[in-house]
């Protein structure tokens, strides 16, 4: 049987899968914990300086904090390195993607993942004994290198451990947690004060996830997409017994192993396939502009006036009422995933826009800017969560942790400028407002470019697509990608291919 329908039999999202995936989505608490820290341990309090005084002596806090700001003295000619720090974690995100994202692709999504899960709690830790700035700083580095991979490969197997029919919702199900995460992460800000014992508590819930990680199987996705036919065989079995369906005697189809291995290309096949370098060029803008817009936001709650501590709560739970709005309307014909996407951005850089044009005097009304930058952070909270389940969607198994791979290196890149955005409104107050409008609006629009994926049947390898029966047409001519290759069926239809310069076989649709 096709792997789809081996799915339908053993249970789409049966109990077994349930766990699983219940484990994988609460790692996003975890997560969303460690990519916060910094809004709270790096908490700036006023403070007065005395003139007589020379360097960091000369600083005095006028509020009781507990913070690396505090205790290194990180104000005037040092505050750059609270964003630094911040810009530090981001970049070792990027760097986990590109390293894990395509490694995950060749030896498989669990090894990856558990080593990636261990050295992330390892190196948290690490971060609350830090005795200077410096290893501080190498430490937040560290951690983002682990989180970048093991982010990556989470959401990668909540996906591929479930029947198609469920990505949307697990997908959703993860962002919704990352959401949850922030705002339980501020009440435990407002709880434990000190600096050290906050980053260590934020940390400590690693060690039990990856306790239950262990016991986690390997991608089935994955290993059909390698060939390796009778371990998923065998995983599909295992999960069929303990979701009670009876199918002892599963046998999938056995595809060319030549034809696999060819689509098992990683970054290389991102750039050879034409296709796929269209796709992944307007992905990765789109994934920029939603990590610029998204954290650029949300690491300005601590700066935003009212409590620090609440704002980063509020800052959290307005992107719940995102995600019921992901799930209805990407599931419209009429709106489907991309059409969503390219609105919920264009709508997020529109209510950036209004927070610009919006009269300083307004702060008492009920439209001010900051509630016109709450509303942004619940559209682009959207778009982040669809552009995920859409990227998914749009790479075949094979090569789709590479995708998701060079997706989310883009979408580090906006996070580590996103730390200086709204120090940008020294320059001046509208400024940080313009960057996000202006990349909300732009994203959005290149969108449109993208083809539908609703309703259309996923890739596994990069194999020649089927042909209808009836008429000898592709069947789903703008989501399949092929090339040329020995066993190419003979009988294809002459306006659904055109040939180049090379005589290679090309698509003729994006």
């Amino acid at each position: 049987m096709e792997l789809e329908d081996a799915f339908r039999a053993v249970g789409e999202f049966g109990p077994y899968q349930r766990r699983a995936v219940g484990l994988l989505v609460l790692l996003q608490l975890y997560m969303a914990g460690q990519a916060m820290l910094l809004v709270l341990v790096g908490a700036a309090p006023d403070f007065l300086v005395d003139q007589t005084a020379a360097g960091p002596g000369g600083v005095r806090f006028t509020e009781d904090l507990d913070s690396i700001v505090t205790e290194w003295s990180l104000v005037q000619d040092e505050a750059y390195k609270v964003s630094l720090a911040g810009s530090l974690f981001f970049a070792g995100v990027l760097v986990g993607n590109i390293v894990f994202g395509p490694l995950s692709d060749s030896i498989g999504r669990r090894p990856v993942f558990l080593t990636v899960l261990f050295f992330e709690v390892l190196f948290g830790f690490l971060t609350a004994v830090a005795p200077s700035y410096e290893m501080f700083a190498l430490s937040r580095l560290l951690v983002g290198l682990m989180n970048g991979g093991m982010g990556l490969v989470c959401f990668a197997l909540t996906q591929e451990y479930v029947g198609r029919s469920y990505w949307a919702m697990t997908g959703t199900m993860s962002n919704c947690a990352f959401a949850v995460g922030i705002a339980l992460f501020g009440l435990l800000g407002f709880c434990v004060r000190p600096w050290r014992t906050l980053a260590a508590t934020t940390n400590s819930p690693g060690v039990l996830f990856f306790l239950l990680a262990v016991v986690l199987p390997e991608s089935p996705r994955w290993l059909y997409s390698q060939g390796r036919v009778d371990e998923a065989e065998e995983i599909l079995r295992y999960v069929a017994m303990r979701n009670g369906c009876p199918a002892s005697n599963l046998k999938l189809r056995r595809a060319d192993p030549a034809l696999q291995r060819k689509g098992g290309g990683g970054l290389l096949r991102l750039v050879s396939n034409p296709v796929l370098r269209w796709r992944t060029m307007l992905l990765m803008f789109t994934w920029y502009a939603c990590s610029l817009v998204y954290y650029g936001l949300t690491l300005g709650a601590g700066t935003t006036s009212g409590s620090r501590y609440g704002n980063v709560v509020m800052y959290g739970l307005v992107e719940l009422p995102a995600y019921p709005l992901c799930m209805y309307f990407i599931n419209k014909p009429w709106a489907g995933r991309r059409r969503s996407t390219a609105g919920f951005l264009c709508l997020a850089g529109a209510s950036c826009l209004c927070t610009v044009i919006l009269p300083e005097d307004s702060a008492g009304a009920l439209i001010n800017s900051r509630s016109l930058a709450l509303m942004g952070k619940l559209l682009v909270s959207a778009a982040f969560n669809v552009v995920y389940i859409y990227t998914a969607e749009l790479y075949p198994t094979s090569i789709r942790n590479a995708g998701l791979g060079v997706c989310s290196m883009a979408c580090r890149v906006g996070g580590i400028l996103a730390p200086f955005v709204p120090s940008m409104r020294v320059v001046h107050s509208s400024l940080p407002f313009t960057v996000f409008c202006l990349s909300g609006l732009t994203a959005g629009c290149l969108t449109l470019l993208l083809p539908e994926t609703l309703g259309s049947p996923p890739g596994e390898t990069l194999e020649p697509p089927p042909l209808d029966p009836a008429s000898g047409r592709v069947l789903h001519p703008k989501l399949h990608l092929y090339e040329k290759t020995s066993r190419w069926p003979t009988d294809r239809h002459p306006g659904d291919l055109q040939t180049d310069g090379h005589s290679s076989y090309r698509q003729t649709a994006r």
